[in-house]
């Protein structure tokens, strides 16, 4: 599995406008297996679980406000990639089933 940090990365999108990409990629997530969903699912609670954990640490602390938007910048930084690389593998399959 190759690793993509962004749409522009993916071979099966080159020279795509970036709604075309995004739709293309959306149609692709949808073909995903239940444990490639699951594992996206539990990505994303790593990340939001302790974003609000430290907004509840507010009260004794503000400055936890500033951590929590430092953990929430970490969504399209590790979620995102991750989801694209595992959808890449579907934009060749849902490419072929749109020309029929």
């Amino acid at each position: 599995m190759n690793f993509y940090l962004s749409t522009r990365d993916i071979p099966a999108l080159k020279g795509l406008p970036l709604t075309e990409r995004v739709k293309r990629l959306d149609n692709a997530a949808k073909r995903l297996t239940v444990p490639e969903k699951t594992l996206l699912n539990i990505l994303k609670l790593l990340v939001f679980v302790p974003v609000f954990a430290l907004i509840l640490h507010t009260a004794t602390s503000w400055t936890s406000l500033i951590w929590a938007f430092v953990v929430f910048l970490l969504y399209p930084l590790l979620v995102k990639p991750i989801q694209y690389s595992m959808s890449a593998k579907y934009i060749v399959q849902s490419l072929s089933k749109e020309n029929q």
